[in-house]
């Protein structure tokens, strides 16, 4: 059984690895991972010997809070609740920051002044006011140790339970200069009773109630920054949660009522109204629109929806009004399993961060052993008490185990947020790691590569007959198909605006082709064979025939009972962005393999015309595991991308799985990676984006293990003998202050992670061509400047009156730059546009 549970307290990597500890012992407990980020603890366990309570119980025993991890049918109240949870840490941390800086101020202008030359009161002066100069520092001190009592609260009791964290080291090195500090006092009022000045000025100047002040403020002000930064880290699913509507309005009874979005049930009939949100998955019933699903698919042009289409939650309806069916609620939508990708991505580590979890298990002891040993050989080497206590507290300040814990999961957190918001859904932080180093990519070609439905990329006719005859004849006949083919002339037919005459006694020839009567009229499509069998020449095309089959198209000959008429070429075509994505795979030093069912002809042409490594041909979706089982026998390590419905088993066996174009089925167990898109550039995109983490988590332990080898030595004094060098206790918690932050920070860089852009795929239409990738059309465009815009309900307004406008093949509003895109496929005056607009009540500034 796998059980996810919340566990509070946790400050350092130290407790991460003493609660992994202790549920680690529990008999039945398999495997326990701790997220130190996210608080949260990942337990796979066995039902039968243990439960969730002995586990709870195991964490409270280490010191620690726990409880069962809740789920919430609300995606935008689990984010309104987990941003008030940070707010609140951030606050705390605030209050007690500026809390102790009010009384740390007047204590190091009264402990340090002096020396600055600082004017003090008389009655702190001289050895006779030496116990109001020390009291004075004790009482501005205790506050502090007041506002701070969470370190010993924490540290205290974890050093007696045997499993120090970082709370103890600021815990001990702090209380030990206080303590120190009314040694001091004691020893200044024996000096005043017995006259003795030496020993008064000695003890005076050494009394240390600044540095634990100081420490603990230092270590407040560090605490408060990567609280902060910490909030950042999560800044991708937050902006997630906040995209769910908070209501919907639904039909029951025959009346439209508003209800909370977690009320929703699955068969509800909701309605949508241009510029607001879906609230849940569903299937569109009445109405049509365009719908904006750019915040979860990364795909920046509205996706047009009509009665049987499937909308996704938190996507923006645009133009039209749509009423749909929920068809999935709650955790089961779209957002809500997206949320918990991310999430749980962002929870997992990566086998990268084994060694750092090693040394943070005993990393907290051995620095107080090596405290310990300093004093103690400060002291035998004849230095004075001071000098011995000063080295040992500025090893416990200066050691920094959080630097270490936060290493990994910051980089992983950032970056599978970065993906969410690209589209990319990266399931593991494992699968992260890993994809950085694959070296060879298997593409599944339908639906992959290709956009996986034929389209019509040739018309050819013989004299007398224009291309649009031929296409009312073609579409006539394939109308009542089934065939694959049959749906590819339909559409161009509906892309050039034909009609689509009725057939008559339609006969469907297996193997060769169809035939039907239009307009009283036989008619017969098909191969080769087809003609063949009528007795109609196809000599004179016979040529370009094989010209088109060469280039791995499919040609359909059309006659009428005595002559051929012409050629159509239906062919699956490449997408846009695939022959970009394929050669930015090689440029990151890739071999780029495509696996496909057709013949060996047709792989040929596309492995020419894409400038693929190598191309296997007639493969059978079960026998693609087997070749990922092959090429990783030569030894390479292997991403699949595929399109998850034939290729499972393949996606499975790969080192990395990669699932493209999944939709709304981001739930694929086989894929390691889920695109929401269906663009090949993503595959690029998710490669480099785990180089770019695991980079940056390369750096992040350098930079935490360099500093805590080289701070730790420099405290201790080892230096001392030959440079006199020595380290203040007071720079030693600010040293272990910034360097948490560093590694925030440093983490927080991937948020300027720009992904690899290709060419669009949406709304483009393929045009005839000798060629079978598609071509971009060349479409006029204008940019309209309008004011007046000021929600998502104008923009969808706007959008609206300009798409329907003659000529207007898209427009696209930015609500931002109060400017719309347009998108012409012939003239239209400026005025007509300026008019449409100003109708609708918005003022028009300017066109270009």
């Amino acid at each position: 059984m796998n059980q996810k549970f919340k566990v509070n307290g946790m400050t350092c990597s130290a407790c991460s690895a003493n609660v992994e500890k202790s549920v680690k012992k529990l008999p039945g407990v398999s495997s326990v991972q701790v997220n130190l980020l996210s608080g949260t603890m990942n337990t796979e366990f066995d039902s039968g010997i243990l439960n969730e309570t002995q586990i709870m119980q195991a964490v409270e025993k280490a010191g620690y809070g726990a409880e069962l991890f809740s789920k919430t049918g609300n995606a935008a109240k689990a984010g309104e609740k987990k941003q008030d949870a940070t707010r609140q840490e951030i606050q705390s941390m605030k209050t007690r920051l500026i809390s102790s800086v009010v009384f740390l101020i007047p204590l190091m202008y009264i402990s340090m002044g002096h020396m600055l030359s600082f004017p003090l009161p008389g009655w702190l002066h001289g050895a006779h006011n030496a116990m109001t100069f020390a009291l004075v520092q004790f009482l501005l001190t205790l506050p502090i140790l007041y506002i701070n009592r969470k370190y010993y609260l924490k540290g205290f009791p974890s050093l007696f339970r045997g499993a120090p964290n970082m709370d103890t080291l600021i815990a001990v090195g702090s209380a030990a200069a206080v303590v120190y500090g009314i040694f001091a006092m004691f020893r200044i009022s024996y000096g005043l009773g017995n006259g003795d000045m030496e020993l008064i000025s000695r003890y005076s100047m050494d009394l240390y109630f600044e540095s634990a002040g100081t420490i603990l403020t230092l270590i407040t002000l560090g605490k408060y920054l990567e609280t902060r930064s910490k909030g950042k880290t999560s800044e991708a699913i937050t902006k997630l949660m906040d995209l769910s509507p908070k209501t919907a309005w639904v039909l029951r009874d025959g009346i439209e009522t508003e209800i909370p979005v977690e009320n929703v049930v699955v068969g509800d009939m909701v309605l949508v109204k241009p510029g607001q949100r879906i609230p849940v998955d569903g299937i569109v019933r009445e109405g049509s629109s365009s719908v904006d699903q750019s915040a979860l698919t990364g795909e920046s042009i509205p996706v047009e929806k009509r009665p049987g289409d499937t909308v996704i939650s938190a996507s923006i309806n645009k133009t039209g009004f749509l009423k749909f069916e929920a068809q999935k609620v709650g955790d089961d939508t779209t957002l809500a399993q997206i949320i918990q990708l991310v999430e749980e991505a962002g929870s997992s580590k990566a086998p990268i961060a084994k060694l750092a979890d090693k040394i943070s298990g005993i990393f907290v002891p051995i620095v107080m052993a090596i405290a310990a040993v300093s004093f103690i050989v400060w002291l035998i080497a004849g230095q004075t008490f001071e000098f011995a206590l000063s080295a040992a507290i500025a090893v416990l300040v200066i050691s920094c185990p959080c630097a270490l814990g936060l290493a990994t999961p910051v980089a992983i957190m950032v970056g599978t947020g970065k993906g969410a918001e690209n589209g990319i859904l990266i399931r593991s932080g494992g699968a992260l790691e890993i994809a950085h180093s694959v070296n060879a990519v298997a593409l599944d070609k339908t639906g992959t590569i290709t956009e996986g439905k034929p389209r019509v990329t040739d018309i050819l006719t013989v004299a007398g007959i224009t291309e649009k005859e031929l296409l009312s004849i073609a579409a006539a006949l394939e109308k009542p198909s089934e065939h694959p083919l049959a749906e590819a002339v339909l559409e161009k037919a509906r892309q050039e605006r034909i009609e689509i005459l009725p057939a008559e006694d339609f006969e469907a020839v297996s193997g060769k082709g169809i035939a039907a009567k239009v307009n009283g009229r036989q008619y017969y499509a098909g191969n080769l064979s087809m003609l063949k069998a009528k007795n109609i020449s196809a000599e004179i095309m016979e040529a370009e025939s094989q010209r088109f089959a060469g280039e791995g198209k499919t040609p359909l000959l059309f006659a009428d009972e005595t002559s051929l008429l012409g050629i159509i070429a239906a062919a699956d075509v490449v997408k846009l962005s695939s022959k970009k994505a394929i050669a930015e795979l090689q440029r990151l030093g890739l071999d780029v393999i495509m696996l496909t069912g057709d013949n060996r002809l047709t792989a040929e042409a596309i492995k020419n015309q894409l400038g693929l490594n190598k191309a296997i041909a007639e493969v059978l979706p079960q026998d693609k595991e087997k070749i990922i089982r092959d090429l990783q026998a030569e030894g390479k390590k292997v991403a699949m991308v595929g399109d998850g419905i034939n290729d499972a088993p393949a996606l499975a066996r790969a080192d990395v799985g990669i699932a493209i174009g999944a939709g709304t089925d981001i739930a694929m167990e086989s894929a390691d990676i889920v695109l929401m898109k269906s663009s090949l550039m993503d595959a690029v995109t998710a490669i480099r984006l785990s180089k770019a983490v695991i980079r940056n988590i390369k750096q992040n332990l350098f930079w935490a293990f360099f500093y805590n080898t080289i701070g730790i030595p420099l405290a201790a004094g080892v230096f001392y003998p030959l440079f006199a060098l020595k380290l203040n206790p007071m720079f030693g918690a600010a040293a272990m202050s910034l360097s948490s932050v560093f590694v925030v920070t440093n983490a927080l860089r991937l948020k300027w992670f720009k992904p690899a852009e290709g060419p669009e795929e949406s709304h483009l239409e393929d045009t005839a061509s000798s060629n079978i990738i598609q071509k971009e059309e060349d479409f006029m465009k204008k940019v309209m400047m309008i004011e007046g815009m000021s929600c998502d309900h104008c923009s969808a307004t706007v959008e609206k009156v300009l798409s329907g406008i003659d000529g207007v093949k898209s427009a696209k509003v930015n609500l931002k730059k109060k400017s719309a895109d347009v998108k012409l496929d012939k003239e239209v005056p400026d005025e007509v546009l300026k008019a449409a607009v100003t109708d609708a009540g918005y003022e028009v500034v300017g066109i270009k």
